[in-house]
């Protein structure tokens, strides 16, 4: 079968990290070419735009984007509009209403359209789905800490509107607890804390419920020393379920079930290429509409400056 051509639009730290190393590790894909205005990628061809790209590389059969989610409307129109499928860097949009219409775009023209929440291909995020699919669930306990200056350096951004400061790696855990809880929830209360010189939150607590009640407790830093925490702690009625390492680890009362080397990536490559060939699109905004509903209900604090 002759593989897919992708591009990806927007070579940043995402991109060369993981995106570029996983699309060589996948099978029946292949990258064929780079769009972007400040880098390249030796072997491989280059565009400074994702127009340039489509009017110059008519045989690209898909584009991974990984730019600011700002910006990512009107590239995936664009791209969808010229007939490629499309991959969207979580968060899909800046806005959860311009994914509507893209959706329907993908489906009218039988492209796939694939928000990719990566963190639901970690390892143990599928085993606790299963584990907890028929358990009493007591509570729910969230801690989602990192330090913005290691894993984005320089990335301004991310404090810009549209950025979501703490959401974009707190969205993240949001994307693991939608996947694997069983019943859906909302949100109750938020507290978000905005730095007095930037536009997104560095800080926030969350509380969730659900129909029955489930409490669910929240807590986002993007300002963490020491130890980076990616964690998140179910209490079932017979003993507390922790997926730890950013879903990479899987204990329950104290026993590992799942400790494995990180590989989301490779997986989610290998669910887009399946997507492609099925001609399905995958683009559930559960974790997005978590994140405008704290933005809508959040009461607002502001905080000291933040600079790097």
């Amino acid at each position: 079968m002759k593989p897919i051509r992708i591009a990806i639009v927007g070579l940043g730290k995402i991109a060369r990290d993981q995106h570029v190393p996983a699309i060589t590790a996948t099978a029946c894909i292949e990258l064929a070419a780079i769009a972007s205005r400040n880098a390249t990628l030796d072997g491989v061809a280059h565009f400074a735009t994702l127009e340039e790209l489509l009017a110059q590389a008519p045989d690209i059969d898909a584009v991974a984007l990984c730019t600011p989610p700002q910006v990512r409307r009107a590239q995936a129109a664009a791209a969808l509009a010229a007939g490629k499928h499309v991959l969207l860097e979580k968060p899909p949009g800046a806005t959860v209403a311009e994914l509507g219409p893209l959706i329907t775009t993908a489906g009218e023209r039988g492209k796939t359209l694939f928000a990719s929440w990566h963190s639901r291909f970690a390892p143990a995020v599928e085993p606790a789905r299963v584990f907890l699919a028929n358990r009493e669930i007591r509570s729910v306990a969230i801690i989602w800490k990192e330090d913005v200056r290691i894993w984005h350096p320089g990335q301004r951004w991310i404090f810009e509107p549209g950025g979501l400061g703490v959401f974009d790696p707190g969205i993240n855990a949001l994307s693991i607890l939608t996947r694997i809880l069983p019943k859906p929830f909302f949100l109750t209360r938020a507290e978000l804390s905005f730095p007095e010189n930037r536009a997104a939150p560095i800080a926030a607590t969350l509380d969730f419920s659900d129909a029955s009640d489930l409490p669910i407790r929240v807590e986002l830093d993007f300002l963490q020393t020491g130890p980076q925490i990616w964690e998140i702690r179910v209490e079932t009625s017979d003993g507390v379920l922790t997926l730890s390492e950013g879903g990479a680890r899987l204990t329950y009362a104290g026993v590992a079930l799942v400790d494995e080397k990180q590989a989301e990536y490779p997986a989610l490559y290998a669910h887009f290429v399946d997507l492609i060939q099925r001609g399905a699109s995958d683009v559930d905004l559960s974790p997005l509409v978590h994140v405008a509903d704290a933005f809508m209900l959040g009461r607002r604090v502001t905080v000291g400056r933040f600079e790097e």
